[in-house]
């Protein structure tokens, strides 16, 4: 009986270990990302706040195309009043919703690169983000001009206006969809490009999810963006609408000094070091 009762608890330490074990290499691996991509890809949360965003845009729509002085881009000379109305939006989590890109980083456990961007923009299967159909619709049955300005690139642009066409927002044509790139003087700062439109129109809402589609005092420390954020206090929920994108943006690198040369663990730490965390329970 002895001899079976060990031979029995060896065999259930035995069991147990490789249970353990294989418990261990099923443990998904961490990812930084995964959190803010399922928030974009599946929370109700989400959807209703970018939905909210547009529709108080569309509110704002006649107000703005009534008054001649309203114009929501810095690049507007003073000559404008007369010049017929315009939106400018961001193409990428502002009118396209790419978390499927975002979704196959973290669980194929690899980081962006142009390539495979590239690829994932050439299978057009972006869909449109939460209220931006309804609201370039909206713009464009008033007479007003709709212009995606994006930092894809210009070898992008063929896929990026078919994407668009798919699902019928107005507009999706070689001059209203403007790359990087495809000018010479048109490179990821999106000022020479916002100018180029104010030129002929006149510019009465900007669309993004990242401080550059509004402006180019981008770069900077955590608290001189939020100086630069005060200093337009007036444009926000009126003329510039933010939408929400927890996955990636200049808001992360400004957490590490945009300094991508560091290692991982590196801007990790800096995160961290970044955040204002609560002391603690009182002992």
């Amino acid at each position: 009986m002895t001899f079976i009762a060990k031979s029995f608890g060896v065999a259930a330490i035995v069991a147990t270990s490789a249970l353990c074990a294989f418990g261990a290499q099923a443990e998904p691996e961490q990812n930084d990302g995964l959190n803010g991509t399922l928030w974009l890809q599946t929370s109700v949360e989400y959807k209703t706040t970018a939905m909210s965003v547009y529709a108080g845009a569309t509110r704002l729509l006649d107000a703005a195309i009534g008054d001649h002085s309203w114009t929501a881009a810095l690049e507007q000379d003073g000559n404008y009043m007369t010049k017929p109305p315009a939106v400018i939006l961001d193409v990428d989590e502002t009118v396209l919703d790419n978390s499927a890109y975002q979704a196959w980083v973290v669980t194929d456990k690899t980081h962006y690169s142009s390539k495979t961007w590239a690829a994932f923009v050439h299978d057009m299967i972006s869909t449109p983000t939460p209220g931006a159909l309804e609201f370039t619709k909206a713009a464009a049955t008033r007479g007003v001009e709709v212009f995606y300005v994006s930092n894809r690139k210009a070898p992008e642009e063929e896929p990026t206006i078919e994407n668009l066409k798919k699902y019928g927002f107005p507009y999706a044509d070689e001059k209203h969809v403007m790359l990087r790139g495809e000018v010479e003087e048109w490179g990821s700062n999106k000022t020479p490009r916002r100018a180029a439109v104010a030129e002929d129109y006149r510019v009465i809402m900007q669309f993004g999810d990242n401080f550059g589609d509004f402006t180019d005092e981008i770069d900077g420390s955590i608290a001189e963006r939020l100086e630069v954020m005060e200093k337009y206090g007036n444009y926000w929920g009126e003329r510039w609408f933010m939408l929400p994108n927890p996955s990636y943006g200049s808001w992360e690198e400004a957490a590490f000094g945009g300094d991508w040369g560091k290692s991982g663990d590196e801007r990790r730490q800096d995160k961290l070091n970044a955040m204002t965390p609560w002391a603690g329970p009182a002992e």
